[in-house]
């Protein structure tokens, strides 16, 4: 009867061990996309914590300048645009004909400043694969993914992006292929990578051509 009383605990204790065990398990870690790993890499996962988003969008071209600034609320999507011309405020949750144009505006120069972000932050989009290529403006051999959008919504439906990064995931070059059409519309290079509370943003876009370049300045998130 002992014998058979300590058979009984045994099985307990084994039935017990196994059980802490497979609490115990780690869970299966899921790989991140390609998409993922750049907007991380250009802090999307301290995203949650901005509450303001200041800066400047500038244009040099053959001598002409242009510029407007934002001030951007995330949280609540209250947008200040102020330019050379007028102070206009307006939330994103509430756009009637009297703001689409400043918010189309918007929505361009966040872009930007935010690129990597929209690679993970924007619906219906597809994102392809991989490949190793030639970067258009280097000649650097880079990886690369296209970014295309839907052809229905939006504000210029079907486009597409081309984003030329390197292994630490930071983008050195793209082009812009206006609804999705074989050649380029627009390439420029990256430059001057800055980090401002863990978001990291490029200050500089340079075209090879017409003496054009596009920056942000007086960038503050916060």
């Amino acid at each position: 009867m002992k014998n058979i009383f300590a058979l009984i605990i045994c099985c307990f204790l084994l039935m017990a061990c196994k059980s802490d065990k497979a609490e115990t398990q780690p869970e299966e870690t899921v790989e991140l996309s390609v998409a993922d790993k750049i907007a991380n890499r250009y802090g999307l996962e301290n995203w949650e914590n901005i509450e303001t988003v200041k800066f400047t969008f500038n244009v040099d071209q053959k001598g002409n300048h242009f510029e407007r600034s934002w001030e951007w609320y995330p949280k609540t999507n209250d947008v200040v645009l102020k330019s050379s011309i007028d102070t206009l405020r307006y939330n994103r949750s509430k756009i009637d004909d009297a703001f689409i144009n400043a918010d189309k505006a918007f929505i361009n120069d966040k872009y930007w400043l935010l690129t990597a972000f929209n690679l993970v932050w924007d619906s219906g989009t597809t994102v392809s694969e991989p490949v190793i290529e030639n970067a258009p403006i280097s000649n650097k051999t880079l990886n690369k993914i296209t970014l295309t959008y839907p052809n229905e919504g939006g504000y210029t439906p079907g486009d597409a992006y081309d984003f030329y990064y390197n292994d630490d995931f930071i983008i050195e070059e793209w082009i812009y292929r206006k609804g999705n059409a074989p050649q380029p519309s627009m390439m420029t290079t990256w430059e001057n990578n800055q980090e401002f509370n863990g978001i990291l943003v490029p200050m500089s876009y340079k075209k090879t051509s017409d003496n054009w370049e596009l920056y942000l300045s007086n960038v503050e998130i916060k």
